[in-house]
C-alpha cells in the first residue's frame, strides 16, 4: 500500500467543488487521518480533575442555580484533546460531578445512556431505581441501567457530591440519545433488599437459579463490602501485582453494563504497581488516599477524590505515596464494549495480545 498518498491540492479544482456539491468527498487524502499505520490518533489526552477545584464551583453552583432549574446539578469533566464542549473524558465515557443538598429532590426521569453514580462525600441521600431505594454512602457504586427511571433525594443535613459517568459519547454519537420525564416513584423497596441477596461473592438466592425476573438484580454494590475483598486479596497477590477486582451481574457473571466495566484497585502502602496496557479508555478516580500516576510518561499527583483520564493502549504505572495506609482506586473503562466488538486487546500480557509492538 501506497506510503504517499494523493491530497485535494492534486484534483482540480472544478472537479472537487463538483464532489462538494454532491455531498461528496475523496477518501484518500484523509484515509492516513481516519485508519493511521501502526497505531491510533487519540484525541484523549492524559488529564487530571482535581477535587479541591471541583468541589468549590460545584458548592457555588448550589448556591446559583435552584435543582428545579438545572434537573440535575453537575460539573462536567471535560478532556481538552476533544473540546470541552463535546463533554468528554475518554471517547466513550461522560464524567461529571453532581451535588443534592438537603430537602432536594432530583425529579425521576430515564434515558438511553447508561449511569453510574459513585459516592464521593456526604451523607443521607439516596437513589431510587424502578422503586428500589438505594442509600448512598461514600464509595458506593449505584447502578441506573439504561431505560430504568431514576431520581434522587436527600434527607440529610449536608451537601452530597457524587461522580457521575455514563456512556453518553456512544449514545449521542448513535443519534438515540434522550430522556423521558416521569412522575416521582412508589417505592416498592424501602430496605435495598438486593444488597442482602447478593451480599457474599458465589451467593446467589436459589431461587434465581430458575427465575430470573431482572436483567439487573444488583444495582447497589456497597464500598465496604469491595473494600472487604481488596483486603483479603492483600495477603494473597505478590508484591507488585495489581490487587484489583471488577464489579459483575452476581446471576451471570458478566459486567454490570453492557458498555462499561467498573472495577476497584488497591495499592499497599508505598507500593508501585504497573498496570497492563489495553486497547480499553479507561477513568480513574481515588476513593481513598493519594500517589502519582505516569500516564504515557506525564506525572499526575493525585488525592482523594481526584480524577483522571486514560488514553487508549496507555502506559501506566501508579504509586501509593503513603509508607503507611493502603490507596484505593475505582476504575471505569469501555472494556465491555470493545470485548462485544471484537476489539479489546491487551499488550504485554500473554493472554491477549494485538499484535502491536508500540
Amino acid at each position: 500500500m501506497s506510503k504517499s498518498l494523493g491530497t485535494v491540492a492534486d484534483l482540480p479544482p472544478d472537479y472537487y467543488e463538483s464532489l462538494l456539491r454532491h455531498n461528496l468527498l475523496p477518501l484518500w487524502p484523509s484515509l492516513r487521518a481516519v485508519l493511521p499505520y501502526g497505531r491510533p490518533a487519540r484525541k484523549t489526552r492524559p488529564v487530571m480533575w482535581r477535587y479541591a477545584d471541583v468541589r468549590p464551583n460545584l458548592l457555588r453552583a448550589g448556591e446559583l442555580t435552584p435543582i428545579e432549574k438545572a434537573e440535575r446539578r453537575v460539573l462536567v469533566l471535560c478532556n481538552p484533546g476533544f473540546g470541552l464542549e463535546n463533554m468528554q473524558a475518554t471517547p466513550s465515557i461522560y464524567i461529571g460531578m453532581q451535588l443534592i443538598l438537603p430537602n432536594e429532590v432530583a425529579a425521576s426521569h430515564r434515558h438511553t445512556p447508561s449511569a453510574i453514580r459513585l459516592v464521593i462525600e456526604g451523607e443521607g441521600a439516596y437513589t431510587i431505581v424502578s422503586g428500589e431505594k438505594l442509600p448512598m454512602e461514600q464509595g458506593d457504586l449505584i447502578l441506573t441501567p439504561p431505560g430504568l427511571w431514576h431520581e434522587h433525594g436527600h434527607s440529610g443535613h449536608d451537601p452530597v457530591i457524587w461522580l457521575d459517568a455514563l456512556d453518553l459519547p456512544l449514545i449521542y454519537g448513535l443519534d438515540i440519545s434522550h430522556a423521558q420525564e416521569g412522575v416521582s416513584q412508589q417505592i416498592t423497596d424501602e430496605h435495598n433488599l438486593s444488597a442482602a441477596r447478593y451480599s457474599q461473592g458465589g451467593i446467589v438466592p436459589y431461587a434465581s437459579l430458575h427465575s430470573r425476573t431482572t436483567q439487573f438484580p444488583l444495582l447497589r454494590y456497597p464500598w465496604r463490602s469491595v473494600k472487604r475483598s481488596l483486603l483479603e486479596l492483600e495477603p494473597i497477590t505478590p508484591a507488585g501485582e495489581p490487587i484489583h477486582v471488577a464489579y459483575i451481574n452476581p446471576q451471570s457473571g458478566a459486567e454490570c453494563l453492557a458498555s462499561m466495566g467498573f472495577s476497584a484497585l488497591m495499592l499497599r502502602p508505598g507500593e508501585t504497581i504497573k498496570m497492563h496496557r489495553r486497547s480499553a479508555s479507561a477513568v480513574f478516580h481515588a476513593v481513598e488516599g493519594g500517589g502519582t500516576a505516569l500516564v504515557d510518561g506525564e506525572s499526575m499527583a493525585f488525592d482523594v477524590a481526584d480524577t483522571f483520564a486514560v488514553p487508549t493502549y496507555a502506559q501506566v504505572q501508579i504509586e501509593n505515596q503513603s509508607s503507611t495506609r493502603p490507596a484505593f482506586l475505582f476504575v471505569i473503562d469501555d472494556a465491555p464494549l470493545q470485548r462485544k466488538l471484537g476489539l479489546y486487546t491487551v499488550l504485554g500480557d500473554g493472554s491477549e495480545v494485538a499484535g502491536a509492538t508500540w
